[in-house]
């Protein structure tokens, strides 16, 4: 059996960390899904970056819609959504038949908006209403000024992918917006039914930190502080709380590792998809790791509930002088500002294409 089935079978969903419109075109996502237990897919700017500059798959589309008056955030965010109603049709057997559990896909608000809370409000149901599917989560950083837009969008109704979140503390902050966004649903006498999932990112820690351990040490704060999340993720379903919302419909939020392709070229490139083996949760990775793990991957047994050696691991790397609180804030703030750089990139591309297809449509047209 393949390794990816196997992850399936123990009740880990298996997302795509990309979207390009090739994938789309030749059939790529939907061999995924049929042969790879694919059940779902994230993107981010970055990836969009790549997709739109890596070839002329989007230049008609790019064209059609400058000749339409559309620029700018504006442009891009119909050229993804294109895509993604896509992925979404792609994934919405899977959607139905999970009671809506799994088979998402999702897009980011514009992060130039991650400190403005009334603007993430106010471009997540933008979002939510231009994509028109049900499987579309909208993205919300999980910063501080962002979890008052989680709780309002869940609140108005509009499934969230919480992004951007790198600690247990940053993970419980994003639960609990949700449980309050479903409360007052429920006080008001709405469907508390609205999906969402809490994206802790895993890699970067290790990129982070591998440079002040000994080598011994290295690659495995990431896995601890997942380790650590998940015993508190399983802390809340077990919690009256929750017991109470679930009993009235609400769904859980599943945590979602993110960021698990491996950065460092001495480790094994499934390094943080066996060894996050957990049921009820997802694993979304990029493709490079995809293909890797259904040809040669291995499972590492199922994460603890309790979290396992998690603790101990993350204090002898405090140890080691590594502030694992300090560096969650740092690397929250440096992902929100990397998101920014990656957004203005995107643009620029898409205004450069743009003016490029605009002259060439001149050229072809002048006497």
């Amino acid at each position: 059996m393949k390794a990816t089935r196997q992850l399936h079978d123990l009740g880990q969903s298996l997302w795509l960390d990309n979207i390009t419109r090739s994938l789309l075109d030749d059939g790529t996502l939907a061999r995924y899904i049929a042969e790879d237990s694919i059940t779902g897919l994230t993107s981010n700017p970055s990836i969009f970056d790549a997709a739109i500059g890596g070839g002329d798959a989007y230049d008609a589309a790019i064209h059609a819609k400058t000749l339409a008056g559309l620029a700018g955030e504006q442009l891009f965010i119909e050229l993804a959504l294109e895509d993604l109603r896509r992925a979404a049709d792609l994934f919405r057997p899977v959607f139905d038949a999970s009671g809506h559990v799994d088979g998402w896909v999702s897009m980011e608000v514009s992060p130039l908006l991650a400190a403005d809370s009334a603007g993430s409000i106010a471009a997540a149901r933008q979002i939510h209403a231009q994509a028109d599917r049900d499987n579309l989560f909208v993205k919300i950083p999980g910063t501080p000024e962002g979890i008052p837009a989680i709780e309002e969008a869940i609140f108005l109704g509009i499934p969230i992918n919480v992004t951007l979140l790198f600690s247990r503390a940053h993970y419980q902050a994003a639960a609990e917006a949700y449980m309050r966004g479903i409360e007052r649903r429920l006080a008001a006498g709405l469907d508390p039914g609205v999906g969402s999932v809490a994206s802790l990112f895993i890699s970067r820690w290790d990129v982070a930190s591998n440079g002040r351990l000994p080598e011994p040490l290295h690659n495995q704060l990431g896995i601890a502080v997942a380790r650590q999340t998940y015993r508190a993720y399983r802390e809340l379903l077990a919690s009256p709380r929750w017991q109470k919302l679930a009993a009235a419909g609400a769904q859980p939020q599943r945590l979602l590792w993110a960021s698990t392709g491996t950065k460092d070229p001495s480790a094994s490139d499934t390094l943080y998809v066996g060894t996050l083996a957990a049921p009820d949760t997802i694993n979304t990775m990029p493709e490079k790791t995809l293909l890797a793990f259904a040809d040669h991957g291995q499972l590492d047994g199922v994460m603890a509930i309790d979290g396992g050696d998690a603790e101990a691991v993350l204090a002898q790397l405090g140890r080691h002088g590594v502030d694992a609180d300090v560096l969650a804030a740092s690397l929250q703030h440096d992902g929100a500002q990397a998101f920014v750089k990656s957004w203005q990139q995107l643009l620029q591309r898409i205004a450069d294409k743009a003016g490029t297809l605009d002259r060439q449509s001149q050229d072809s047209i002048a006497p």
